[in-house]
């Protein structure tokens, strides 16, 4: 593992972490810790920033959400967004509505950034196939051209930046599409969220990516993947869902890639950008997340961050 000095200083990186890390990947499900013990253990880790998670997850109410995460010494780093966009004009306004729910409550956290998350191509729950994994030329021009709309509508209502966050199982995943993505958009008007486990699941390089588009990462999520069980989930074809209750997302540093590089890449893009952790673990067991969060906070301090 190579990592930086405990005496070095990644002072443009924030750290923070998200309900991802403790399990949440729905508004409500009973597999899910309540969203109270997930603020008081994620501050008891030692984490300054979180993300909202699933609309809903956490309170809608910004006051009442600003008292709940004040108190605890928490602040907000984004909201999350689900799109469709490459299926065109016809899912714009559903999109809007969802885009703008969640853009109000982080605006009203004080929030910048809105990571937006393109729609599976196959169901993260049951695998059913929900349309090709490749792209028309159509909907490619329809995913970026309303990506950049999504992006101009909500800089001048919200004030936030969107950031894409490739993500497997969708059409922005591999290097290739990420890249194509990267080179159909305005970079005035859409940056990348970089998930370092879901490129490197796609076989991306993220190191590689923040040298070579350094001026489009506007946002990082630290994960990592087990090579051995992803070896097994690509031999298989098995759907991301169930790969992640394989444990395919693991804690660091025993996956790939080697985090401190990756925070080296972007500390010297000399920009202030958030390094949100999130280790997939849906379903999990409701006293496992804590121990993780701390040493994973543990670990990226020895790194400098």
């Amino acid at each position: 593992m190579t990592s930086l000095s405990p005496s070095s200083s990644l002072s443009r990186i924030r750290i923070g972490s998200a309900p991802d890390s403790w399990g949440v990947w729905f508004p409500d499900d009973p597999q899910q810790v309540p969203w109270q013990r997930f603020l008081d253990e994620v501050a008891d880790s030692g984490y300054e920033w979180i993300e909202l998670g699933p609309y809903g997850y956490l309170p809608t109410d910004p006051a009442v959400l600003t008292e709940e995460v004040g108190r605890r010494g928490l602040k907000v780093s984004a909201g999350t967004v689900f799109t469709g966009l490459h299926h065109g004009e016809s899912v714009w306004e559903k999109t809007w509505a969802h885009v703008a729910d969640n853009a109000v409550l982080a605006q009203a956290m004080g929030a910048k950034h809105l990571v937006v998350i393109p729609s599976f191509w196959r169901d993260d729950k049951t695998g059913e196939v929900l349309e090709s994994d490749t792209l028309t030329p159509e909907q490619w021009r329809n995913l970026t051209s309303l990506t950049e709309r999504l992006g101009r509508r909500v800089r001048e209502e919200y004030g936030l930046q969107i950031v894409v966050h490739p993500h497997a199982d969708t059409h922005i995943d591999s290097e290739s599409n990420v890249v194509r993505f990267l080179d159909g958009t305005d970079s005035s008007l859409v940056s990348l969220c970089l998930d370092t486990g879901h490129y490197a699941y796609c076989g991306g390089d993220s190191v590689k990516l923040i040298e070579t588009y350094g001026s489009r990462i506007g946002y990082l999520h630290l994960k990592q993947v087990d090579p051995e069980i992803l070896a097994d989930v690509r031999a298989k074809g098995t759907p991301f869902g169930p790969a992640v209750a394989q444990g395919v997302m693991c804690e660091p540093p025993s996956g790939v890639p080697a985090l401190g590089p990756v925070l080296e890449a972007a500390q010297a893009l000399d920009v202030d950008l958030f390094a949100i952790v999130e280790q997939d673990m849906y379903p999990c067991e409701p006293d496992k997340p804590l121990p993780i969060a701390q040493r994973t906070r543990a670990f990226l301090r020895s790194c400098g961050a």
